[in-house]
């Protein structure tokens, strides 16, 4: 027995350490200057806004179906109720030990999408989980557990857009003071707005020479051309502009009249739309729809005319989220790193505050899911009959603060300081990951033994 928990822990040591050296690659990179901090932002934007949400809707669409949508129940509840539970221990600790306020967001999210999935693909790479669900499934199994970390990080996407800046000052913002739902894309607003500015620029040259009812229809194409400059014809571009400037303003001004309180319950729901959610609300739909079910995910003489062309690219360029997502993690911990040894605003990491958010995220929140998860799966019929599903909840709390409280701290506009602060903190997190090795076996252990 105790030779089975060694074989299994090393398996675990070995994919935490994949893990951190896929980090490692992105802070190499960065420090070759193969990547700029400005083309990780991008890259970064370019995961959550398409990568993530293709992912969802492959793998929540091909997991899901009509008969199986309960099993997806317990992750939404668990979730919730875990990142509430974070956010409420977050408070009393910053409260009653005095701690920044940035603690609580960095004890309320962890990394629930890129690094869990890449754990799950080292984990099969060692076997470590084929006892779970039999040597001849584990493939089978660790999509499945893919999936469910996946409709996690849902929940945990949805409550850190709509609400997380305000924990990083610990002022309460109104939702309609931000317009965006998505922090890597605030993340980097102040060179989105350069942008714009640029773009606003450019638009007026081609605007002088685009087609209007009053223009003589003749296209000229301005001088000077950039990575903006619209590849459509002067005509779709000039009616495009219109029709969305007039649209918009209708809204805004059906918008200005309705009573604040319900302006600020749209602005909060608005939050929620946010891309990986709507990739998600997608992946449902088709999912739970039996005919779409088929078209999109069953074979071709099954009729599923969709899986090869339309479904298999949108998977193509879904799997690319994993390992990409983690090097813009390495990235950014490079830049941390840099600024760290320049050291002028390096900013101060309190011993408390580092033992605090660790001993929450790898120790309290193991110490409470594992034993929870296992006697709900060992002595009530609350939870599905899947013990990937058991060990996929015991693991979900568990692991390091998510790369996005940065982002939250960008948003909220903190000082260079405390910005500086949170990168040491993110630095030192991720490099003791592979202690997340003793909750995997310890999770792993616990599911057998409810599934025996």
């Amino acid at each position: 027995m105790s030779s089975e928990i060694l074989v299994s822990f090393l398996g675990a040591v070995q994919a935490s350490l994949s893990v951190l050296l896929t980090i490692s690659f992105g802070v190499a990179a960065a420090q070759f200057g193969l990547v700029t901090t400005q083309a990780a932002e991008e890259i970064s934007r370019l995961c959550v806004k398409v990568l993530l949400p293709c992912l969802m809707i492959t793998k929540l669409g091909s997991e899901l179906h009509l008969d199986t949508a309960v099993n997806y129940v317990p992750i939404i509840i668990w979730a919730t109720i875990f990142t509430i539970s974070s956010l409420a221990i977050g408070k009393a600790l910053v409260r009653f030990f005095r701690l920044p306020n940035w603690a609580v967001p960095a004890i309320a999210f962890n990394n629930t999408e890129s690094l869990p999935l890449l754990l799950l693909q080292s984990l099969e790479a060692t076997g470590v989980l084929s006892s779970l669900v039999g040597s001849d499934d584990t493939s089978d199994g660790i999509e499945r557990a893919r999936t469910y970390f996946l409709a996690c990080s849902v929940i945990n996407n949805t409550i850190t857009f709509s609400q997380g800046a305000k924990w990083i000052t610990g002022e309460q913002q109104s939702p309609g003071e931000d317009n965006s739902s998505d922090p890597e894309s605030q993340q980097t607003q102040d060179h989105e707005q350069g942008d714009e500015a640029a773009e606003g620029q450019q638009q007026q040259r081609e605007g002088e020479g685009a087609w209007s009812p009053e223009g003589t229809g003749e296209d000229n194409d301005p001088s000077d051309p950039n990575e903006r400059t619209s590849l459509l014809p002067s005509k779709v571009v000039y009616w495009e502009r219109k029709m969305g400037n007039d649209l918009i303003s209708v809204l805004r001004g059906y918008y200005h009249t309705w009573p604040k309180p319900v302006q600020r319950s749209i602005a909060a729901i608005g939050a929620l739309f946010n891309p990986p959610f709507i990739g998600a609300a997608i992946g449902l739909i088709l999912g739970l729809t039996p005919p779409l079910h088929r078209l999109f995910f069953n074979d071709m003489d099954e009729g599923g005319y969709f899986k090869a062309w339309l479904t298999s690219s949108l998977r193509n360029v879904g799997e690319l989220f994993v390992s990409l997502q983690v090097i813009v993690v390495g990235v950014k911990l490079s830049l941390s790193l840099r600024l760290m040894k320049e050291g002028e605003e390096g900013g101060k990491l309190p011993l408390g505050t580092v033992l605090s958010v660790i001993s929450v995220r790898f120790i309290l929140w193991p110490a409470i899911s594992i034993p929870l998860i296992w006697a709900l799966a060992a002595h009530t019929n609350i939870l599905p009959n899947d013990p990937m599903l058991w060990w996929a909840l015991m693991m979900m709390p568990v692991g390091p603060t998510a790369m996005k409280v940065l982002a939250l701290a960008d948003v909220s506009g903190t000082s260079q300081k405390i910005r500086m602060s949170i990168a040491k903190f993110l630095t030192l997190s991720y490099i003791i990951t592979p202690i997340v090795s003793f909750a995997v076996i310890g999770a792993l252990e616990a599911a057998k033994a409810a599934k025996a």
